[in-house]
């Protein structure tokens, strides 16, 4: 049988922005960091080429505000523009009517810069869970389609184990949720859908979880990372906590030849195209809520 089509993303932030950095690195200092993620974003953009790979990119507010020729060069080439917020606040931090409000004004920016509809969001740091699912009903409440921000792991910083694994409807009408890809394993979901997981794994690992998602449950997977991942050369944070070093710096060598294989390794597409879509097309598609 044909093996499904995989979703290929990035969380265009730079390393500077990354949630394991707040207490080290102040938002008020963030213009006067050394900003790499447009070089990063442009090689990417190369690597995509090279494969014919069409893919998603989650996109801070600050970020195409910065760098709009970065984002009219995506859309140029093919790629989904979506949301990752305007400057990569977790959801735990916000308020609804702050949520709210941060939506709309990066929706609004990203759709005025490229001229096409906003359908995607995904939240900073996969921040929505378990006590936060209300920001769903605000992200379809503003004109979103889908979201990808729930991570069905249990983890020290995120993760919502009880969710379900693929793409469900949470709320009444045609909002979904695609989930982050996990691999079920003696009752347990394991992380392959990308990051810092897929800089730790040995590659034949993660090649062979998301190889098992394809055949054994047939669907399709979701892949991210960020363009900091792929740049060794970024600058050092002095002063941070081991666990944080570790996560952060691990293997960013090696990362940009494991991305050229994986997508020799399978197929790829745009979120839109490869789940969204064709998910409201499917009239037997059922509604899954969570509580």
């Amino acid at each position: 049988m044909t093996q499904p089509r995989n979703a290929m993303t990035v969380d265009v932030e730079d390393y500077f922005q990354v949630s394991a950095f707040e207490r080290y690195i102040d938002r008020d200092t963030w213009d006067e960091q050394e900003c790499r993620v447009e070089r990063n974003v442009d090689r990417i953009l190369e690597l995509f080429d090279r494969h014919g790979v069409k893919a998603t990119f989650f996109t801070l507010g600050w970020i195409a505000q910065r760098y709009p020729d970065m984002v009219r060069r995506m859309i140029a080439q093919g790629h989904e523009l979506a949301s990752h917020g305007w400057s990569h606040v977790r959801v735990t931090q916000q308020e609804p009517e702050e949520f709210r409000q941060d939506v709309v004004r990066t929706k609004a920016f990203l759709e005025d810069l490229s001229g096409q509809e906003i359908v995607g969001y995904r939240a900073a740091s996969y921040s929505i869970g378990a006590a936060n699912l209300w920001a769903l009903g605000v992200l379809k409440e503003t004109g979103h389609g889908y979201s990808s921000s729930i991570y069905p792991i249990k983890h020290d910083l995120y993760g919502m184990p009880d969710a379900p694994r693929f793409a469900f409807r949470p709320i009444d009408g045609d909002f979904l949720e695609f989930p982050v890809t996990t691999v079920r394993l003696a009752n347990k979901n394991l992380p392959c859908g990308g990051g810092g997981w897929f800089r730790l794994v040995p590659y034949a690992g993660m090649r062979w979880a998301m190889q098992r998602v394809n055949r054994v449950d047939r669907e399709s997977a979701i892949f991210y990372f960020h363009p900091w991942e792929i740049d060794p050369g970024q600058p050092q944070q002095q002063g941070i906590d081991a666990k944080t070093r570790f996560r952060h710096y691990l293997n960013l060598e090696r990362m940009e030849a494991r991305l050229d294989r994986l997508l020799g390794d399978f197929e790829w597409g745009r979120m839109d195209e490869v789940l969204y879509w064709p998910a409201l097309q499917r009239q037997s598609h059922t509604n899954t809520k969570v509580s």
